[in-house]
């Protein structure tokens, strides 16, 4: 599926002739799950980009608006929703545009405030009520369900990668993650919580985005970022704001463990970027267990 500007801009006649004359381009550091579109000045255009991703539009364009009246950070608001025609075979939505630049090391004041609002945002998320909420499944890839259904591509990637890292340890982290699962109520996660998906503006976050893979189930995956982005004092920080209990935050090791390995696994003789991130993840994680 080639999804590009001629397309959104006869998407946008078709069925919004009234913004027809608003300038369309791709948003810097777009997505994978989504292409992701300038609408002039005040909007976006967002798109799956495969049919696994398809059912995430019905599920923004409910909770969203529901969600962003009880959150203090700015979320996407979807305005319109698009419908499947002959050229494009499923649903989009029409969001606000919110203003920021991607998260980085680079463009904020404070790391440790960054981490306490960012736990805060969490908190706030979580303590909305989850009544009809999405329960976690294939829909956001189990996102807020049990680890246990990665446990066998989590191994197998600590077994390929013996020589480069301590197999024992990363299992012992691994079964430690395993070995507990969330007994509350479920509650809201955002299911990727990642530099990508959080917004800065004059060195504060300013706004989360990117709900797809939005559920309710357990919010330890919301946590990984704590080894993925955090320093030492940072994570700290945003432990104590977010306030898991030891079990959850074992989980949430998992988690970052989980996808550090993988992308390890797969990127490490194809794209040296990627997997020198993860490689550096898998080193915090480790680091960081260490001095439990």
């Amino acid at each position: 599926m080639i999804i590009n500007i001629d397309l959104v801009s006869r998407l946008i006649n078709q069925q919004y002739p009234e913004w027809s004359d608003l300038y369309i381009k791709p948003v810097k550091n777009g997505g994978n799950d989504n292409r992701t579109f300038h609408l002039g000045e005040n909007m976006s255009v967002r798109l799956p980009s495969a049919a696994g991703y398809a059912p995430q539009v019905e599920k923004e364009q409910k909770w969203l608006p529901i969600l962003a009246e009880k959150l203090s950070l700015p979320i996407p608001v979807p305005i319109a929703k698009g419908i499947p025609n002959e050229e494009y075979p499923w649903s989009w939505s029409i969001n606000k545009w919110l203003e920021g630049e991607h998260l980085s090391h680079n463009n904020i004041e404070n790391l440790n405030q960054i981490a306490k609002d960012l736990g805060l945002f969490l908190k706030e998320l979580q303590a909305i009520d989850t009544n009809e909420g999405p329960l976690t499944g294939k829909h956001n890839f189990y996102r807020g369900g049990s680890l246990s259904i990665y446990n066998d591509e989590t191994r197998n990637a600590i077994e390929n990668n013996k020589e480069d890292f301590d197999g024992g340890l990363l299992s012992e982290i691994w079964w430690l993650a395993l070995d507990s699962e969330w007994e509350s109520k479920p509650v809201w996660v955002h299911g990727d919580i990642a530099p990508g998906n959080l917004l800065v503006k004059d060195g504060k976050l300013c706004a989360v985005i990117d709900f797809g893979i939005l559920g309710v189930g357990d919010p330890s995956c919301d946590a990984a970022i704590a080894w993925t982005f955090f320093d030492d004092a940072s994570r700290k920080v945003f432990k104590n704001e977010i306030n898991l209990d030891e079990a959850t935050w074992n989980r949430a090791r998992g988690w970052a463990l989980w996808k550090a390995l993988i992308t390890y696994d797969v990127q490490k003789d194809s794209d040296k970027v990627k997997a020198k991130e993860a490689f550096n993840t898998i080193w915090t994680i480790v680091e960081d267990y260490k001095n439990i």
